[in-house]
Order: structure tokens, then sequence, then C-alpha cells
């Protein structure tokens, strides 16, 4: 058997029409080879489709079952491009998204995501928080399309664009002398208990932050090590000690402990967006990518 999709289309119109003339008309061909298609299928199907004489054309038994299976195989056929070329445009399909505990922080994130689910909703974003230092096998097996992390050294297979230049800020007591300054100098800040991550927790932050103190001579005394910033930020609020985070997390607003900026100039991180360079992209990861640094510029 060796039916084509155009047989049943040419069939469908026949059977719409009951009238070749009309029907070859709107399929914008002549009328002998419409019947000779017609007649070929009948030979394909094994059956007598149409009924004709002079004056009529009209539908056998088998015939009706055939239109209604043919309508359905043109469906999803359809069904089937449309699908097709919506997972092309980026409209379906999934987004694998790593990101730090600290990118829902960030406005241009957080609005890319809440513009990329309106456009796309049939897109399956799935996310997954984890820190910047282990996002970095993932992202070169290809289990995540993209990653959100802070600034740190990567290897060659990963591609980057910084999306956020950020302050960072100190975070004191309430009820701390430094609070009630209009900003503290890292030297203050080394000299009272620190609240810190865990080094073995992975985050970029850890390197970042130290690092910068390093820079000034300085080892801040570490009395706490926890595995997440919003721990650190309880933990401060506690008055258990100061600590350092970028300005994005001052939306976490708490009235036992103050922001105060840092003097400083250089105490800034960076937020990147990374992907690898060796495996292609989903066309939905595209998007997100594009319309995030997009917004960013």
């Amino acid at each position: 058997m060796n039916i084509e999709l155009r047989h049943l289309r040419y069939f469908i119109a026949v059977a719409e029409e009951l009238h070749f003339g009309r029907a070859a008309a709107r399929l914008n061909i002549s009328q002998p080879p419409l019947s000779q298609q017609i007649q070929i299928l009948e030979q394909q199907v094994g059956a007598r489709l149409l009924a004709r004489t002079n004056r009529s054309v009209s539908l056998t038994a088998a015939g009706k079952q055939f239109l209604a299976d043919s309508r359905q195989v043109l469906s999803l056929v359809n069904d089937a491009a449309a699908r097709a070329e919506r997972l092309h445009l980026g409209e379906t399909g999934e987004l694998r998204l790593g990101f730090t505990s600290s990118a829902p922080f960030i406005s241009a994130v957080s609005h890319t995501l809440s513009s990329f689910r309106r456009h796309y909703p049939d897109v399956h974003i799935q996310t997954r928080e984890i820190n910047t230092r282990e996002q970095i096998v993932p992202l070169n097996e290809g289990s995540l399309d993209l990653g959100l992390m802070r600034n740190t050294q990567l290897p060659d297979t990963l591609a980057w664009e910084v999306i956020l230049r950020e302050p960072l800020m100190a975070m004191i007591p309430r009820d701390h002398p430094l609070a009630a300054q209009p900003s503290v100098t890292l030297a203050e800040l080394a000299q009272e208990p620190f609240v810190f991550f865990d080094p073995h927790v992975g985050t970029g932050l850890y390197d970042d932050i130290l690092g910068l103190m390093r820079r000034y001579g300085l080892s801040p005394v570490i009395t706490q090590e926890v595995g997440e910033a919003m721990t650190i930020i309880g933990l401060v609020a506690a008055g258990l000690g100061v600590s350092i985070l970028p300005a994005s997390f001052k939306r976490v607003q708490l009235s036992e402990m103050r922001w105060v900026a840092i003097a400083e100039e250089d105490a800034v991180s960076e937020m990147w967006l990374v992907w690898p360079k060796h495996h292609e992209l989903s066309n939905a990861a595209q998007r997100f990518k594009k319309q995030l640094l997009e917004g960013v510029l």
C-alpha cells in the first residue's frame, strides 16, 4: 500500500464537495488528474469509496469511514508539524537552569523568568539551586543548559557573559556601633566575629569575598560557618557576628540587622550567565539566554 497525504487531501475535497469539478477548482488542479488519483487511492485501499453517476457523487459506507479516518490522519500530521515548529522556535521543550541562591534576588533574572513564563507557558523550566563551583560539571556534561553563578575560574569548555556587577554590602546587627555608620571599611569588619560560608559548600562568594579581603592584607576571624546565604543573614540578625553579601540580598530586610555600604570601591561581585561551548543549546535555552542578555544590555 502506497497512500500519500495528497491522496487523502484529494479524497477529502471530493467527499466534502461531492463534485469533481468543484473539488478540482478547490485544489487548484484540473479534473482528469483528480479523477485518476481517486481511482489510484481506491485501488490502494481495496474498496470503492465514492459512488459515481453522470449526475452525482456520493460516499459509500467505506468512503464515510475513510473520510473520518483521513481527517484524523491529516489532523495528526498537522499537529505533529505544529509541535515540531514550536519546538524549533523555542516555544515548547525544556529549559534546564542552574542558579545560585542569590540569582532570584537579581531583578534582571526574576523579570526574565517571569516574562519567559508568560510568553512561553509550554516550555518546562527545570530549575536547580546549586552553588557556583557545583554547576561546572553538569554544564559540561549537558545536564544543565544555562547556569547563573558568581564570578569564578571556569574551564575553557564554558562561555560566559556578565549580567550584573553589584556592590558588596556589610551586614551588621542593629545594636552594633558600626550599624549607625554610613559606610564601613573592610578593616573594621575584619576585626569583628565573622559569619560566613563553609569553604566546602562550593559557593563562588567564598573565594570572591575572602580574596577581596586578602588583597587588603586582611583575614577575618570566621566564628560561624554555614551553607546558605539566608542562614548567614539570620545569624547576623541574631547578633552572632557580621558578614558581607552582594547588594541583591538587600531585598531581605530584617529589623534586627542593618545593611551598610562598604567604603572600598572594588568591593563588588559579578553574576554570570554561563553555558557550554560544545553542547548545542535547545531553542528554548537560546531564547532565554537572548532575552536575559538583551534585558541586561
